[in-house]
């Protein structure tokens, strides 16, 4: 039964090192995504292609 105590405090302990270390990380920027806003502007037109398709099937605009 002993065993079960110093397993469960242990993965606590561990448990608290990786919370830990997933924060310095989010703080120091590790997960800050550099790469996509220099290739969204190559999609920019799409998008705006695909909500004026959207836009001009609109069966309210047809309408008026």
């Amino acid at each position: 039964m002993n065993i079960i105590y110093m397993l469960l405090g242990i993965s606590v302990v561990v448990a608290i090192i990786f919370f830990a270390a997933f924060i310095i990380s989010v703080k120091k920027g590790q997960y800050d995504d550099v790469y996509t806003p220099s290739v969204r502007m190559l999609f920019d037109d799409e998008l705006v292609k695909t909500n004026q398709a959207k836009n001009s099937s609109d069966p309210k605009e047809k309408s008026n």
